[in-house]
């Protein structure tokens, strides 16, 4: 997606069964809002408050405010989410990633009543399961979408130099690797927690027969922990060169602004 800037945000909308599942808690919470109505008809109606005319006109705005208005007054007032998208992880926003206001969520709420509550959800399942952003009818006219606003946390892992090879470090000669094999064994030293020892094991073989023209000398050790050493030993002489290259730039700088 971009930004008014022209800038590319990585946004995700939220899948089809959690999206289900919100709406799920969401359908609840308005039958129970209604089914307390009920019960406060059933008093009303023995203490004589409630005449048939009036009980049929309360019924019935008891049937919008269950399921017409509260859907509206929890997304307004929680700025696209709900008790259901609360749970899952969720908000309406905009198709260009903007809040969506109460203009969407009225055209929401009123196709609602339709797709989720006259059919059970089935129409809404139906739209739903045919279009990549999981939008029921209700989104596809009011230009929304449910995106995913709990993301997992990325883990940085920043590969740290084994204790056995500072030695070799000091005097190691690691010429700099293909950008094809230095990615290889980038994404190897961050999945090798999860992996199988004996194919942790292959893998770190293979990658360091391909590594070992660039490596002078080969130090004694395992092979994942010489993988270690080669990332570490080249990153810090990368981040040595981009230093060096930025004081030159900012000498060459300055004698021209004396000029």
């Amino acid at each position: 997606m971009l930004s008014g800037e022209a800038v590319a945000i990585d946004v995700q909308p939220i899948g089809f069964l959690l999206r289900a599942l919100g709406a799920l808690i969401d359908m609840l919470l308005g039958f129970a809002v209604f089914v307390l109505w009920i019960f406060l008809r059933i008093w009303l109606t023995d203490a004589g408050v409630l005449d048939e005319a009036t009980d049929r006109i309360a019924t019935v705005a008891a049937l919008v405010v269950s399921f017409v208005v509260l859907p509206i007054t929890m997304e307004v007032a929680l700025k696209g989410r709900s008790l259901g998208k609360l749970a899952v992880g969720g908000r309406i926003v905009r198709v260009d990633g903007g809040a969506a206001g109460f203009r969407h969520a009225f055209i929401r709420a009123l196709l609602g009543v339709l797709e989720i509550y006259m059919t059970f959800g089935g129409l809404a399942v139906l739209t739903g399961a045919f279009n990549a952003r999981s939008q029921r009818l209700g989104d596809l006219v009011a230009g929304t979408y449910s995106q995913r606003v709990r993301t997992p946390q990325l883990v940085s892992h920043v590969p740290v130099l084994p204790p056995g090879l500072h030695a070799w470090a000091q005097i190691a000669d690691v010429a700099r690797l293909p950008d094809r094999l230095a990615r290889r064994i980038s994404q190897f030293l961050q999945s090798a927690p999860r992996m199988v020892p004996a194919a942790r094991d292959r893998v770190a073989r293979d990658l360091l027969a391909e590594a070992t023209p660039f490596v002078s000398p080969l130090p004694a050790a395992p092979p994942e922990e010489v993988l270690v050493g080669i990332t570490v030993l080249r990153r810090e002489r990368e981040r040595r060169a981009l230093e060096n290259a930025d004081r030159r730039a900012e000498k060459l700088t300055g004698r021209r602004v004396g000029i």
